[in-house]
């Protein structure tokens, strides 16, 4: 049962905002691709593809769900725009899908400055937002035993450079973001589940 009688409940269903802090329960965000939940034809106030992908892997990241609608035409017709910008974010996902299905919330303390983390079995998928201008990528606080790290995007899973030391991990990822709206960088910790402190 939702949050939304005012009595117990198993999740909370924040509706149009993403919480700041990840909540002490299991939630789901609800919100619009644009400004209204049914369709409008006046409302051309579009989640472009950027903040649509974000918005999922902050959610992700965070340990939730993200309830995305869309409102059709009274004909059943989705919007062109919504199609579009769909379209996009379910390109990103055929190559990046790994990174938020079946995952749960980052393991890290501090959301890093460059973006969110989201962790699985034995890896973190890094959702770098803001690439580093001198291509290293800081990882704060991350404990564990390394053993490689490569971009979710790189078939080859070519490894990237790896400094450790007790402050965290420095990942040599390239001058250039391989996605502009958002890369991932895969780290994988010795087989179990990644630690941090």
């Amino acid at each position: 049962m939702n949050d939304r009688l005012g009595l117990p409940a198993d999740f909370g269903t924040p509706e149009s905002h993403i919480p700041g802090e990840r909540p002490k329960t299991t939630f789901e965000v609800c919100m619009s691709l644009n400004k209204h939940w049914g369709y409008n034809k006046f409302d051309h106030n579009w989640k472009e593809p950027p903040q649509t992908i974000r918005n999922l892997i902050d959610v992700a990241s965070k340990g939730g769900n993200y309830l995305l609608n869309v409102g059709p035409t009274a004909e059943g017709v989705i919007p062109s725009d919504a199609v579009r910008i769909l379209g996009v974010v379910g390109r990103w996902m055929t190559i990046n899908g790994e990174s938020i299905y079946a995952t749960s919330a980052s393991p890290l303390k501090a959301v890093p400055p460059w973006g969110r983390v989201t962790a699985g079995k034995g890896k973190l998928y890094l959702h770098v937002f803001d690439w580093p201008k001198d291509g290293k990528l800081l990882v704060p606080g991350l404990t564990g035993k390394i053993t490689a790290a490569y971009l979710l995007a790189n078939p080859k899973k070519t490894r990237l450079n790896l400094d450790v030391d007790a402050a965290g991990v420095a990942i040599t990822a390239g001058a250039t973001a391989p996605d502009p709206i958002t890369s991932v960088v895969v780290v994988e910790i010795d087989g179990q589940s990644p630690a941090a402190r």
